[in-house]
């Protein structure tokens, strides 16, 4: 029987090195993307797909970011004193209800499918969502909401799916499936970084996951694999070995890798541009710069 997934965790509590010296005193899920937090992205994304349980596994220096969930009276009493309701609408969509968000920590940085595990006891029985923050996706129906709707017709388990460059997937976990027409795709293993030249497609695993409670056993019984990490890749794939329930699922979207400072300029541009009030004046800078860029050449 499938259940509706209503549960969502997010692990967040990476120290975020590459963004340093930034991430010294800012953790990297709340700095700004245009003018939201990456947090709030990822955050947005699961209401939109139905989620009312939010389950945050940080760490220490995390205390920001709870901060930003929580109500700001002072900041709301001005901006209602001022008059500034459109603001005032803007901050009530960072609040979260009382007890929608949980918060359980992760004391040694064991690798991804720890940090999932590390909320068994809030998910329990039941099916649960996973979102890595760093992957920002623009879309026109959120990524999660796709795969909800399509989870409702498969069960089992679902992993976002994007195709990457053969020289880049030793970066991801790749996928193994058949050469089949379609989003919805049966999967028949997964590795995790496989060595340049060994990948089965090209189709990697983003941070979007469907998972059912199945998958919290098999993390507390794998060993550490790539890295010496507790990998979810590897509690995926003995879920696929045992039940052959697990699909990747090809989003309809474009994928921003906000983790590398790179993906986080990209964002910027792209999300900066999506934007009505911003895009005249960032269009003709870009436009400018590059005639500047080319006519130095």
């Amino acid at each position: 029987m499938k259940r509706k997934v209503t549960k969502a965790v997010f692990p967040v509590a990476g120290m975020g090195t590459r963004f340093l010296p930034a991430t010294k005193s800012v953790p990297k899920e709340i700095m700004t993307l245009v003018d939201r937090p990456l947090i709030q992205y990822a955050i947005d994304e699961a209401r939109a797909a139905g989620i009312t349980e939010f389950i945050f596994v940080t760490s220490r220096g995390k205390g920001a970011l709870e901060d930003y969930f929580d109500r700001a009276p002072e900041l709301e009493a001005s901006l209602l004193a001022k008059g500034k309701t459109a603001l005032l609408e803007t901050l009530e969509a960072t609040n979260m209800d009382s007890g929608a968000i949980a918060y359980v920590r992760q004391h040694q940085a064991l690798g991804l499918g720890h940090a999932v595990w590390c909320a068994r006891h809030l998910i329990g029985n039941e099916p649960f969502a996973v979102l890595l923050p760093d992957d920002v996706i623009a879309a026109d129906k959120p990524c999660l909401k796709q795969m909800v709707e399509a989870y409702a017709e498969t069960g089992g388990n679902m992993i976002a799916a994007m195709e990457v460059a053969p020289h880049m997937a030793s970066s991801y976990g790749i996928m193994d499936v058949p050469p089949t027409i379609g989003r919805t795709l049966p999967m028949r293993g997964m590795v995790e970084k496989p060595a340049p030249g060994t990948q089965p497609s090209n189709l990697a695993a983003i941070g979007r996951y469907i998972l059912s409670p199945d998958v919290m056993t098999h993390l507390g019984e794998i060993k550490p694999g790539a890295g010496g990490e507790i990998q979810l890749t590897d509690a995926i794939a003995r879920e696929i070995a045992e039940k052959q329930n697990v699909y990747g699922y090809r989003f309809d979207g474009e994928r921003y890798d906000c983790g590398s400072k790179a993906g986080f300029l990209q964002a910027t541009v792209a999300f900066g541009l999506a934007r009505a009030e911003l895009q005249e004046e960032l269009d003709d800078f870009l436009t400018d710069l590059m005639a500047q860029r080319q006519a130095a050449q």
